[in-house]
Formats: structure tokens, C-alpha cells, sequence
């Protein structure tokens, strides 16, 4: 319960009107059952005649706020009550009464049905807007976590706690918060009751309630731990799934189609056996409520027994009765937060995945104090290093790149070009050294500042399930079709952009599924163009393409490249011939600098490269 409470806390204040209409409404609802099961007493009397006690009117005569007020009111109210019934039978008869009372309960009962309603109805807006609150937050974190975050985890996990999760939330948290809300409200006020009508009963009965409650807890603790491992398995099944959609191609390539059907089946028996395990034990919530509920009552029915066959009875029959209708009507709120407890213990396991993504700790922020950054002059790697775990993957780097000037990685791959790249715009942090651009630290400005004086364009054209002109103004606010035009036609994407059935407006499927490689390429490089950045990065941007694709993408990126700071990653030495500096990077060191011929001649990393490519 108190891990409940916490997502009460985190999640519930924005909608605290809401929370306080339905407390109201559900006790009036409470307090409008109990008056309108009082009338038990009069229509049982009346059909048994089991009371010939004499009422007469009494007046009212107690203080305001006191105690006496509240003890006499309700035995002036029970006195005049049964006065005005007495009177009724007197001077209509029993069966005029009857019709009488009938309708007042039919009142009573539509005025109850009607707070429940209400109290149902304000719990609606709580109940959908939590859950939007936290697809919401997951979705902002995933946005703002560092990219290191995400190579610690399964995409399919993550998908799993976006979706399977948060929907075990909503089906078991917040389909609870009624129950929740509700049940202990009318539990008190039935309680009060009871304990109005017979105190020794009442007290007899809350000896035998925590006992129940105590079988019911360990239930629900071992729910728990089953609800966390079967999240964990579900987690690993969309893990499963997200590959097999990823790796389609090379599953049918390699005839691996029973290996991956034969591994998926397996983890999904595994999910299946957890899964029953936890409905099982779910299902003995209702069970086991009402066979101790059964149990309590019998004895109830015992001791009252006792009570009223003794000479000096505190209550009577009829009163009796009453008595087991509000105790029998305490028995379902009790079952219901009984199931809602076993529901939230599977809630809160998916919870505390969902927890993983929402308190993860991101160590790029921005600062405190944040410097304004333009590049006028350089960008500089000062005595750069950097590790992802215990290896250094960066060793030492000193690099100067002059403002317009084209510079070029190459090496083996996992020699550190791409790592050294991706420190510039933060998507890691140094381990020691710094990165300058003009005199500012890039670690001094803000995230979003940092990354507007920069373009990619990757070896993986990354385009999203959209438009072609919305791909193209991804990331630019208030791009005119004109301006998307345009970038398209410096990327020379315009022409086969307007051959497609709705130009601009259609839809590339999801990753630019629809297109070439060539074409997807020159879409990113359009994308870049719009933008308008002052610093380029190329990662590997012709290596995946034919030889006509590469020669409209290298024609593409030379318009891109003219006037800007461009930092190119490439494995293909033909690409960056022209480039103002080559640098050959060996184990995280830059070994060779220099143009082409002059690194050529030195006959070294980087004329064995050129002579790998020739032959």
C-alpha cells in the first residue's frame, strides 16, 4: 500500500477537484444506503407486528455542536421516525404504510444510484489522465536520456514497459482508484452505523476482520514478485519480436525462419506458464473473500443470536436484521478492495519497470548557467578522452577544425571515429579533456543551442513514417513549402519527389521503406539543407550506395558542404580526396594528419588503406 500511495502522490494532484468531487459523492452514496436500509425496521415490523412499543413526538432541545446534539439527534430523529410510521398505520392501516415507505425507499435508492453515478463519473477524468501522464513522461524521458541509456537496453523492453506496461497500469491501478476511493468510505460510514445500532456486536466483528485481511496479504505479496517476473518475460517477448521485424531480411536470406519461430514459441511457453501462475493466484481473491466473509458472518449470526435470546437484549429482531444488511453490505466493499489490492500488486510490478525509464539518471545536462556558443573561429578537441564502460576508446586526441574547412575521419572500423564525432554534439560527454567550439566548453552551453549549430546526415538515412515534406522540415519550425522545394532541389530529391502520385505529400512508409537508398539519402540531405547549419557531420553518407545513386549523393552533399565547417566519417577515400585535412585514427589515436598526397606519400596507415580499396 504505501508503494501505491507514492503513485497517488507522483500522479494524482493535477486532478485533485476530480478527487474531491468523488470522496463527496461517494459519501453521500454511503450515507444514502445506510438511511434507506433503515426502513427494514418499520416494513419487517409492520409485516410481523414484532414491536407494539408506543412513540410519542419528541421535541427538539440539544445545544448546537455538542455532544448531546449529535447522541439526541439521532434519537430524536429514530423516535420521531418511528412516531410518524405508528402514527401512519394508525390512521391509514398497514397496507397504505407500506406503499408509503416503498416509495420513499424508491426515492432513497434513485437519490444513491445517482451520488454513485456522479461519483463514477468524476472518477473517469482521473483515471484516463493519469495514464496519459505517464505515457506522457516515459515518452519525454526516452527523448531526454543519453543515447548510452538506450545501447544498455533492449529496444523491445522498452517498447514493452511503453505499452504493456502502462496498459497493466490502467487496467490495474487506475481501475482500482474507484474501488479504492470508494470502499473505504463506505466501510466507515457502515461501520459507524453498526456500531450505533450494537457496539458489542460491532466490536466482536472487527476481532475477526484482520485475520482475513492478514490471509489475504500474504496472497498478494506472492503476486507481486509472479507480476515482476511476467513483465520481465513480456519485456524479452517484444524484444523478440522488434528484432525479428529489423532482421526480416537476413532471417529468410539464412532459411532461419524455425530457428527464430523455435526461440520465439519457447519464450512465449515461458510467459504463458508465468501468466497462469498469476491469474491463479488472482482468481483466489474472490474465492477466498467470500468463503471468510461466509465464515464471519455465521458467527455474527451466533453471537447476535446470543444478544437477542438473552433477558436483557440491546437490540431487538428487526433491529437485528438491519444490523446483517449493513454488515452483509460491508462484506462486498471489503471483497471489492480485497480484488483491487490483488489488481494493484500486479499494477505495481509494471509500475517498477516503468519506473527504470522514468528514474533513470542522464548525466548530459544543461548547465546551470549557460554560455551563449556560435562558431566564428574553430572547433578544438583539447586532450581528449573517452571510455563507454573500462576500455578507452579515445586516447589523447588534439584536433583543430578552422571555420569552413572540411575535415576527414578515416580508419578501421572501431578505431573511434564515429565515438569522436558524437562527443561534439553531446551525445556523450568526455571522460577527461574538452571540446571547444570558438572559446565556449560545449559541456557550457544548452543541449538544444548546441545541437542548432549542427547537421547529420548518417550512413543510415534515418526518415520517419510521414510525408515527404514533412520529412524534409523535420526539426525547423515554419518551413514554407517553398523553402522544402527548394532543399530538395539542392539535394536533387525534387525530381523523383514529383514523379511519386502525390509529390510532397506522400507518405514514405515507415523508414522511407517506399525508396531507393539513394533516394532516402537525398531526403536526409535535404533535410540538412533546410536546416541551414553552420557545422556539417557525414557519417559514412555514400557508403551503402551504388555507383549512380553515390555520384547524385556526393553532387548533393558538395552543395551541402560549400561554405560550412563539415566533419566527414568515411570509408570510401575517393569521397574525401578534396578534404582541407585527413585524419587517420588507429585505437582511438589520430596516427596520420594531413592532405591526400601529402599522406599518400608518407607510406603509412593511410596509403595502406588507399591500396586495400584498390585492390
Amino acid at each position: 500500500m504505501k508503494d501505491f500511495l507514492k503513485i497517488l502522490r507522483r500522479f494524482v494532484p493535477p486532478y485533485k477537484k476530480y478527487l474531491s468531487r468523488n470522496i463527496a459523492f461517494n459519501v453521500l452514496s454511503a450515507v444514502l444506503n445506510l438511511f434507506s436500509f433503515a426502513l427494514i425496521i418499520p416494513i419487517l415490523n409492520i409485516l410481523f407486528r414484532l414491536q407494539d412499543t408506543v412513540y410519542s413526538y419528541m421535541e427538539w432541545t440539544f445545544e448546537p455542536l455538542s455532544w448531546d446534539f449529535w447522541k439526541g439527534s439521532f434519537e430524536v430523529l429514530t423516535n420521531n421516525f418511528f412516531w410518524f410510521v405508528n402514527n401512519l398505520i394508525e390512521t391509514r392501516g398497514g397496507v397504505y404504510t407500506l406503499i408509503i415507505l416503498g416509495l420513499f425507499l424508491i426515492v432513497m435508492t434513485f437519490l444513491k444510484v445517482a451520488a454513485m453515478y456522479m461519483a463514477f463519473y468524476t472518477m473517469i477524468p482521473i483515471r484516463t489522465g493519469v495514464v496519459r501522464d505517464i505515457r506522457n513522461r516515459i515518452n519525454r524521458k526516452i527523448t531526454q536520456l543519453p543515447l548510452g541509456f538506450f545501447t544498455e537496453e533492449r529496444k523491445g523492453d522498452i517498447i514493452a514497459r511503453v505499452s504493456g506496461d502502462v496498459n497493466e497500469i490502467e487496467a490495474s491501478i487506475m481501475s482500482s482508484l474507484d474501488m479504492l476511493f470508494k470502499n473505504p468510505i463506505l466501510i466507515l460510514i457502515y461501520l459507524v452505523g453498526m456500531i450505533v445500532i450494537s457496539w458489542q456486536l460491532t466490536v466482536f466483528v472487527l476481532v475477526l476482520l484482520p485475520l482475513a485481511g492478514f490471509l489475504m496479504g500474504k496472497v498478494g505479496k506472492s503476486l507481486k514478485r509472479k507480476s515482476l517476473e511476467g513483465q520481465n518475460q513480456w519485456g524479452l517477448l517484444m524484444s523478440q519480436i522488434e528484432e525479428t521485424l529489423s532482421g526480416l531480411r537476413i532471417i529468410k536470406a539464412f532459411n532461419a525462419e524455425l530457428k527464430i519461430q523455435e526461440r520465439f514459441e519457447k519464450t512465449n511457453d515461458a510467459f504463458r506458464r508465468i501468466t497462469n501462475r498469476i491469474y491463479r493466484r488472482q482468481q483466489m481473491a474472490h474465492p477466498m473473500s467470500e468463503f471468510l466473509g461466509t465464515i464471519t458472518i455465521v458467527i455474527v449470526l451466533w453471537y447476535g443470536g446470543l444478544l437477542i435470546l438473552s433477558q436483557s437484549s440491546p437490540i431487538d429482531a428487526s433491529t437485528f436484521i438491519y444490523y446483517l444488511v449493513i454488515f452483509y453490505s460491508i462484506i462486498n466493499p471489503a471483497k471489492d478492495l480485497a480484488k483491487a489490492a490483488y489488481a494493484i500488486q500486479k499494477g505495481l510490478a509494471s509500475m517498477e519497470r516503468v519506473d527504470r525509464i522514468l528514474e533513470a539518471q542522464t548525466d548530459i545536462n544543461d548547465p546551470e548557467c549557460p554560455e551563449t556558443i556560435g562558431l566564428t573561429e574553430k572547433i578544438a578537441y583539447m586532450d581528449v578522452w573517452f571510455k563507454y564502460q573500462t576500455e578507452w576508446v579515445l586516447r589523447g586526441i588534439n584536433l583543430e577544425i578552422p571555420k569552413g574547412k572540411t575535415v576527414a575521419l578515416v580508419g578501421q572500423s572501431g578505431s573511434g571515429k564515429s565515438t569522436l564525432v558524437d562527443l561534439l554534439p553531446r551525445f556523450y560527454d568526455v571522460t577527461r579533456g574538452a571540446v571547444y567550439i570558438d572559446r565556449t566548453d560545449v559541456r557550457n552551453a544548452t543541449l538544444y543551442d548546441l545541437r542548432g549549430l549542427m547537421g547529420n546526415v548518417n550512413q543510415e538515412a534515418i526518415l520517419f513514417n510521414d510525408t515527404f515534406a514533412n520529412n524534409i522540415a523535420f526539426g525547423v519550425s515554419n518551413a514554407t513549402p517553398e523553402q522544402v522545394r527548394e532543399a530538395a532541389r539542392i539535394a536533387n530529391a525534387h525530381e523523383f519527389i514529383m514523379a511519386t502520385e502525390n509529390g510532397y505529400d506522400t507518405n514514405i512508409g515507415d523508414r522511407g521503406g517506399k525508396l531507393s537508398g539513394g533516394q532516402r539519402q537525398r531526403i536526409s540531405i535535404a533535410r540538412a539543407i533546410l536546416k541551414n547549419p553552420p557545422i556539417l557531420i557525414l557519417d559514412e553518407a555514400t557508403s551503402a550506395l551504388d555507383t549512380e545513386s553515390e555520384r547524385l549523393v556526393q553532387e548533393a552533399l558538395e552543395n551541402l558542404m560549400r561554405n560550412r565547417t563539415t566533419i566527414v566519417i568515411a570509408h570510401r577515400l575517393s569521397t574525401i580526396r578534396n578534404a582541407d585535412l585527413i585524419c587517420v585514427m588507429h585505437e582511438g589515436e589520430i596516427v596520420e594528419r594531413g592532405k591526400h598526397e601529402d599522406l599518400l606519400l608518407l607510406d603509412g596507415y593511410y596509403k595502406r588503406l588507399c591500396d586495400m580499396q584498390s585492390f
